[in-house]
């Protein structure tokens, strides 16, 4: 029987994460052999992987990753099924690393294909610190962007991270990414602009909360309270120049009606028709990045914001998170 030194088991447990005993295990049912030793623990780590294949992964940690020029930058989620196991800082690390090798890669799938080191692709290393760890682990989200200049976000307990893709490289640009980032993050855009929606989104969409605000109505009415606003339109996509005619229109018919002088309409009007599209455009502002109140002045928009600090242009984001 060969015999197994505590510096070959270290050796072992630097290699792969198993633990201790599963490293000595390994290295005694190999007879020292170091790489059937490895072979080893990846095929304990299939048996629980295909074991656990039906387990939910809804825990885990999403790291963001930018390349050294800050022109590529890259999200993934490496998921896990416990909340103990996502806190892990070997099991944060591990995705850090995963995100590394992910900002060099074009796809999930070549991402999964990838060199990890050690003669073990990414995919592998994850069926591998399955068995280590015990859990289903699997990626959950593969983003990417590019840019002349790209900043990350990872909010507190890596939950939610976003990127976000600049334009140019004016100065000032790394907290300009970082804060659209943050903005990304913690206000949960999912588009750009309100420009990128699908029309047919839109339709579905504006009947599904008309139908909403109408059946809570109903409940409101019967309890004698204030009615909610029922909106006509949700996005600004909807507000064509004849929509905003039109309600110019009806605002100065309303006006005269209400007796108020035809001469102070123009300083009445445009009020209104701002108020107006606040109130037809809640879709804008909960999905659309450019669109929504920016977080650190709320009398802008981020779109006003990136206007403010000079010329460039925000050309694309994506945020993931874990629930």
């Amino acid at each position: 029987m060969a015999k197994i030194t505590a510096q070959d088991v270290k050796k072992l447990r630097k290699s792969t994460g198993a633990g201790m005993m599963d490293c000595k295990n390994a290295l005694v049912e190999a007879e020292g052999d170091f790489d059937k030793a490895i072979d080893i623990l990846r095929k304990k780590g299939q048996k629980v992987a295909d074991k656990r294949a039906d387990r939910d992964t809804s825990e885990g940690a999403v790291i963001a990753k930018v390349n050294d020029e800050k022109t590529i930058g890259a999200i993934i989620s490496l998921n896990c099924e416990t909340d103990f196991v996502a806190k892990n800082d070997d099991f944060v690390a591990l995705a850090t690393k995963f995100a590394s090798i992910a900002v060099n890669c074009d796809s999930k799938e070549d991402f999964l294909s990838a060199d990890f080191g050690g003669g073990m692709t990414v995919g592998e290393k994850l069926i591998e610190q399955t068995g280590v760890i015990g859990e289903k682990l699997e990626i959950g989200s593969f983003e990417k962007v590019t840019g002349k200049y790209v900043g990350s976000y990872i909010h507190v307990g890596n939950k939610i991270a976003a990127i976000t893709a600049l334009s140019s490289t004016i100065e000032g640009v790394a907290d300009v990414a970082k804060n659209l980032s943050m903005q990304a993050a913690a206000m949960g855009a999912t588009i750009l602009s309100y420009k990128d929606f699908d029309p047919a989104y839109i339709t579905s969409e504006t009947e599904a909360r008309i139908a909403v605000i109408e059946k809570d109505n109903i409940e409101l009415g019967r309890l004698g309270k204030t009615l909610k606003n029922v909106p006509t339109y949700i996005s600004r996509a909807q507000l064509t120049d004849e929509v905003i005619a039109q309600e110019k229109v009806r605002l100065q018919e309303q006006l005269k009606a209400e007796g108020k002088p035809e001469q102070i309409w123009d300083r009445i009007i445009p009020g209104k028709i701002e108020r107006f599209i606040s109130d037809n455009t809640t879709l804008d502002t909960e999905q659309c990045l450019l669109d929504q109140v920016y977080i650190k002045n709320e009398k802008q928009t981020v779109a006003e914001y990136v206007s403010s600090v000079g010329d460039i242009d925000v050309i694309d984001f994506k945020r993931v998170s874990i629930a």
